[in-house]
C-alpha cells in the first residue's frame, strides 16, 4: 500500500511544484535579485499559515518577496529592505498590500496578504529598497486567480 501512495503522491507533488513555480519571477537590478511570487493561501499547508499567521482560504492571495544581494559564484545574501507592494485589477481596482518582514535563520523574506476573485489577473507593482541602497527597485509581475 505505501508504494502505491508514493506512486500517486509523487506526481501530485511534481504538479504542485511546478504550479508555484509558473507563479515565481524575479526581478535582476542594480546589483540585487528580488524574488516574488503570488499564491491562492488555499494552497499553504495548514501548519504553515498557521505559523505565519495566514488566512487559508480560497479568496485570498499570499504575496513572497525576497531581495537577495548578488555576489558572484554564491547563490547570493539575503538582504533587508523596506518593501511596499500593491496589486492592480483590469478595471484599475488597487488593493495595497501590507507586508511584513519573516526571519528564518538566514532567510528574510516578506509577506502579505490580499483578496482574490474567480478569474481575477492582478499586477502586482513592488517598490524595493534593499537597506543601505541609494534608490528603490521597481518589480512587477502578473497572476490570474481561480477559485474552484
Amino acid at each position: 500500500m505505501q508504494v502505491r501512495i508514493s506512486t500517486i503522491a509523487l506526481p501530485l507533488i511534481l504538479l504542485f511544484i511546478s504550479s508555484l513555480a509558473s507563479a515565481e519571477n524575479s526581478t535582476q537590478a542594480d546589483g540585487y535579485t528580488i524574488h516574488h511570487n503570488a499564491i491562492p493561501t488555499a494552497l499553504l499547508a495548514p501548519e504553515v499559515a498557521s505559523n505565519y499567521r495566514i488566512v487559508r482560504s480560497k479568496y485570498r492571495g499570499l504575496l513572497n518577496v525576497s531581495v537577495i544581494r548578488d555576489i558572484p559564484g554564491t547563490t547570493g545574501q539575503p538582504v533587508t529592505a523596506k518593501v511596499t507592494a500593491y496589486a492592480l485589477n483590469l478595471i484599475g481596482r488597487r488593493h495595497n498590500i501590507e507586508l511584513r518582514e519573516i526571519r528564518e535563520g538566514d532567510a528574510i523574506y516578506y509577506i502579505g496578504d490580499f483578496p482574490i476573485v474567480d478569474g481575477e489577473t492582478l499586477k502586482f507593482t513592488l517598490e524595493v529598497t534593499p537597506e543601505g541602497a541609494t534608490r528603490s527597485i521597481t518589480a512587477s509581475l502578473s497572476q490570474d486567480f481561480y477559485i474552484d
